[in-house]
């Protein structure tokens, strides 16, 4: 058995708060992400985000492009 974890697309709106960015999923998911850069030039756009849920609420982020 391996832990690999498999990096899904995941397609959204992408907004800010006060701890950080959120995407609100075309399916009514909503996640917290986990981003290694800042796409500000994204907020409150249509993107694709590549990555992993970590957890219920949790996406680890690899990358974020616009939709």
């Amino acid at each position: 058995m391996t832990d690999e974890r498999t990096e899904l697309e995941y397609a959204g709106l992408l907004q800010r708060d006060a701890t950080g960015f959120l995407l609100q999923c075309d399916d009514g998911n909503r996640y917290r992400l986990e981003l290694l850069r800042t796409p500000i030039d994204a907020v409150e756009k249509r993107v694709v985000v590549t990555g992993r849920v970590t957890s219920n609420a949790l996406l680890e982020a690899e990358g974020v492009r616009l939709a």
